[in-house]
């Protein structure tokens, strides 16, 4: 009997091993990550700069060339009319266009060589992006790897026997959990982060400005106000994305109608909600699913579709729920988005994800020209709950 016992704690060391070295890998990746978009950050400074040189060589190129066809025709003149022209103005003549054209061919060549090397550092840029593009699905994939291990070992074994069914759903869930992660890293990275360091070093100018110029003073501390203002919006637009705490308080007619009306609001794009019946004991893993697929829809409408009226339609049925987005835009061919590589783009997968992880159905119908419309049915009983 004590057999299984010493296999479950061996395994479990070796694990725990695994687990340690996958992490270090993890971080080290990331670092990797960073490492390359700084790069990306420096070549492309040294390309803008580049690209400015060769700006101010072509000027400088089309000026040579009109003064080298002056001195030319200068030196044409010349050189006819002998009698009234010494040998010295010849000689002057040929050395200034000869110098003019010496020039030239030097600004040329400075020309090319700058083309060359910004050429060079657009394919290194290229190159360099595709590393953190592959660090970052690196991290991600490891991310679900360790999530993987550190699950518990004995339900790990006490579940063996129905691991295949449910091995496809778990990848899903932490594939999710990882892109969301990655999301809300970037937009932190991308929004408030880079506001507070703009914020420290503002707040250091304005140290400093205290005992020079007062009045400059005054007028960085404005800035650092509307800094910390925006930061906070960001703060809280992250958070509200993460997960409305209306849901929780009012439910999810309220937040939906919310949402639309700042939806509206930001597009112009008008949306009519309609709801028929509206129970009270609505589970909150399908009232977040529900928002989230609405909230996905309504997104494609505003960056993909041109439509100027959304419809969505709630219905309560005994058993179901029953959701209708109907919009009046163009529409798109459907067989042909699923042959490219855009279906990820306008958040369909993730949309179907979600509802067939609460046992509900999603179809999309859509054709060019007439509009695309979204049916979703969701169970409200369900045998199983699955974590949000």
């Amino acid at each position: 009997m004590s057999k299984p016992s010493l296999d479950l704690k061996r395994m479990n060391e070796i694990i725990e091993k695994t687990i340690n070295t996958i992490d270090s890998g993890r971080k080290e990746i990331f670092d990797i990550a960073e490492n390359a978009r700084k790069e990306c950050e420096r070549i492309k400074n040294e390309i803008n700069a580049i690209q400015d040189k060769i700006s101010a060589v072509i000027l400088e190129t089309d000026d040579l060339a009109r003064e080298e066809r002056r001195t030319k025709s200068k030196l044409m003149v010349v050189s006819r009319d002998f009698n009234k022209y010494s040998e010295q103005d010849i000689r002057l003549a040929y050395e200034e266009a000869n110098n003019i054209k010496v020039r030239l061919v030097l600004k040329r060549q400075e020309e090319k060589e700058l083309i060359s090397k910004r050429n060079s550092l657009e394919v290194s840029l290229r190159k360099t992006f595709e590393i953190v593009e592959k660090a970052e699905r690196l991290v991600s994939q490891v991310g679900v790897a360790m999530d993987f291990l550190k699950g518990n070992l004995n339900d790990i074994f006490e579940t063996i026997e129905d691991m295949n069914k449910k091995q496809s759903l778990g990848i899903k869930i932490i594939e999710a959990q990882e892109e969301e992660r990655m999301r809300v890293s970037r937009e932190i990275h991308d929004g408030p982060a880079q506001s507070m360091a703009n914020v420290v070093l503002k707040a250091e100018l304005c140290e400093k400005l205290l005992n020079i110029d007062l009045s400059q003073a005054k007028d960085e501390l404005n800035e650092l106000k509307d800094i910390a203002r925006n930061s906070i919006k960001d703060v809280r637009r992250i958070i509200y994305d993460l997960r409305p705490m209306s849901l929780d308080d009012l439910g999810l007619i309220p937040t939906l109608q919310r949402y639309i009306d700042k939806f509206m609001e930001e597009t112009g794009i008008n949306v009519d909600l309609m709801i028929l019946d509206n129970p009270e004991d609505i589970k909150p893993i399908i009232e977040i699913a529900c928002f989230r697929i609405i909230q996905e829809a309504l997104n494609n409408v505003s960056k993909h579709s041109k439509a100027k009226e959304v419809l969505i339609k709630i219905e309560y049925a005994v058993d179901k729920l029953f959701i209708v987005i109907k919009d009046n835009g163009i529409g798109f061919e459907k067989d042909k988005l699923k042959r490219s590589k855009d279906l990820r783009g306008y958040g369909l997968i993730g949309m179907k994800e979600r509802a067939e992880l609460l046992s509900g159905k999603l179809d999309i119908i859509s054709s060019l020209g007439e509009g695309t419309k979204v049916l979703l049915t969701i169970p409200l009983e369900r045998e199983e709950v699955i974590n949000e």
